[in-house]
């Protein structure tokens, strides 16, 4: 049977070319830690990950090497810094579109004090930007806000969020998640303080491996979620206070920072832009062929293509959603993800609850015979 890989949401694949190679390169041939040893493959394996380190600077328009931190994940990124830099008194303003990632910590920190208010969006998942002045408060610490839903795609408007934290004076934080890799991201035209990201998604890097970048105020300021071994300052058993080791206690994913160095070099090479381009022409012609099919599939999120990323999903009116992707799997090889995509007040805002969509998810290995594939499977299931 065909297989066409369509939740590229979710992690991509396949991986960049040379991935799997270079993970394979350092479990086989490097298999050392870092910080731990002075012998020559540990002083290899730390080049590798300060150029890692090097290369997401200049993916984000960041200075600041020593602040990009290695994390398991980016739940693990958006975790350290809401548990981390949040106090007993604080607010932060989020979108009604988050992922779980970054309202089950928040809602958790509700315990501690915390209290958070939601910046309206429309049916279509667009933030309301006017609303978001009249929500600030005197103690309001943060935005805090992804690029793009993993819903519906539509995207946040990063810079100017930015802008009204800059007169504001609070702190700027954003979920990369759906957005890195194959979104121009700059941190400083976008006044962000924090970035996170995962690896596995549009930096087409293996799973496992993800991080933040973070300026020098926040990172001043935040608690270490996870303390302990760092290969520095061993003569103590104080936690370091210095960048990176304040946020990198034990054994890193060391393989998976040598894939994500592979991820990243691949993506220098052919280019964000090139990268953007392709998914989001594919994007379009799926609208348009979803669209020509009739009425009775509702698509969610925004149709402009210079306001959404490359996720769509679909409404089956009338039909039971959960049915359908099983068989677009079952029949036609064709993976997506059905449900509630770990956000349900997203799926509130764009009145997909609790039916949930099916999401089509395109990546930069896809092409437009596997768009066509699926509107044709679509297509004949709905004629059942």
């Amino acid at each position: 049977m065909k297989r066409v890989y369509l939740d590229n949401g979710s992690t991509s694949y396949p991986k960049a070319p040379g991935v799997g190679e270079a993970v394979k390169n350092f479990i086989e041939t490097i298999g050392t830690n870092v910080n731990r040893g002075g012998y020559e493959a540990a002083y290899e394996a730390e080049d590798v990950i300060i150029e890692t380190r090097e290369k997401l600077c200049r993916l984000f328009n960041f200075n600041k090497v020593r602040n990009v931190i290695f994390t398991p994940s980016i739940t693990y990124s958006l975790n350290y810094i809401i548990k981390g830099y949040l106090r007993a008194g604080d607010h932060v303003l989020v979108s009604a579109m988050e992922h779980n990632a970054m309202m089950r910590p928040l809602t958790q920190m509700m315990d501690q004090g915390v209290t958070f208010d939601r910046i309206p969006c429309t049916r279509d998942g667009e933030l309301q930007l006017e609303a978001i002045e009249g929500l600030i408060r005197p103690n309001t610490k943060a935005i805090m806000m992804l690029h793009a839903s993993n819903v519906c795609g539509t995207l946040m408007p990063l810079e100017q969020v930015g802008e009204i934290c800059q007169k504001h004076h609070i702190k700027f934080i954003v979920d990369a998640a759906q957005t890195a890799g194959s979104f121009p991201i700059d941190m400083e035209k976008m006044h962000i303080d924090a970035l996170t990201f995962t690896g596995h998604k549009s930096l087409l890097g293996p799973q496992g491996i993800g991080g933040f970048l973070v300026s020098d105020e926040i990172a001043k300021e935040m608690i270490p979620l996870v303390t302990g071994g760092t290969g520095s300052v061993s003569d103590s058993e104080i936690q370091p206070d210095f960048m990176p080791d304040k946020f990198e206690s034990g054994t890193q994913n060391i393989s998976g920072i040598y894939g994500l160095h592979a991820a990243l070099d691949y993506l220098e090479k052919t280019g964000i832009e090139n990268i953007h381009a392709h998914e989001m022409q594919l994007c379009e012609a799926f609208i348009q062929k979803i669209d020509a099919l009739g009425e009775n599939i509702r698509m969610v999120g925004v149709r402009q293509m210079d306001k959404r990323g490359p996720v769509v999903s679909l409404d089956f009116i009338g039909r039971d959603n959960a049915e359908i992707s099983f068989l677009l799997d079952s029949e036609y090889g064709i993976s997506t993800r059905c449900g509630m995509h770990c956000a349900p007040n997203a799926h509130k805002t764009l009145q997909t609850y609790p039916q949930g969509t099916v999401r089509f998810a395109f990546g930069f290995q896809n092409t437009m015979e596997d768009v066509d594939w699926a509107v044709q499977a679509i297509k004949k299931i709905l004629q059942k």
